[in-house]
């Protein structure tokens, strides 16, 4: 049986992150349940130079999504992986995600912005993304938030110091150099490897260390 797993993206930056991890999931034949922040798309639109519906999503662009510096084959969405894409609006408390008695896998909030992070540290969900989330910590079960910003305030560390000891896995997006980085993709990479091993997903994105 498959994996079932909710991938949430909000405003913070590293769009590029999200779109390889979309890829790389459904690659691995994950139930991909999707959600997008308002904030997430006017980030994607700076970022990687194109629009998002979230009344009429289409997740053909955002996961095909190819960086003009990337070496890498482009990735096609098939009929079949597009079917195991269940996009959830951000303002809809009435998805499956919001209820804990929808059994899942992990959830995923990549990239995780300063504000999500912190609506979720304070149990004072304001949309599907942190209700989704809270629902993992109450449920006990696995949930992987992926800052990426720098420096941190305070602020920030007491809110990831808070959900840590929650039971989230804090997984700032902060690439290593020692699994023999070649190009942007090998960055990109071993961020979105990262999250997939804490997501239990396994995957040949880079080289590991003894190997």
């Amino acid at each position: 049986m498959s994996k079932r797993m909710v991938l949430a993206i909000t405003g913070a930056s590293g769009a590029i992150y999200a779109t390889r991890l979309m890829a790389s999931l459904l690659e691995s034949d994950v139930e991909l349940h999707l959600t997008i922040s308002e904030s997430g798309v006017a980030v994607i639109k700076q970022e990687l130079g194109f629009d998002v519906s979230l009344a009429k999503f289409d997740p053909r662009a955002l996961v095909e999504y190819q960086p003009p510096w990337s070496q890498r084959p482009a990735y096609e969405l098939s009929n079949q992986a597009n079917a195991r894409i269940h996009y959830h609006h951000h303002k809809d408390y009435l998805t499956p995600i919001a209820s804990g008695s929808f059994l899942t896998d992990a959830m995923i909030v990549c990239p995780c912005s300063g504000s999500t992070l912190a609506g979720i540290a304070r149990a004072s969900s304001s949309n599907l993304i942190q209700r989704a989330a809270e629902v993992h910590l109450k449920e006990h079960r696995k949930l992987i938030l992926v800052p990426r910003e720098t420096p941190l305030s305070v602020f920030a560390l007491e809110n990831m110091h808070r959900l840590a000891a929650a039971g989230a896995i804090i997984l700032p997006a902060m690439p290593g150099w020692y699994h023999g980085v070649v190009d942007l993709d090998s960055i990109v990479d071993f961020v979105v490897a990262r999250i997939l091993d804490q997501a239990g997903v396994r995957n040949e994105l880079i080289h590991r260390w003894g190997e």
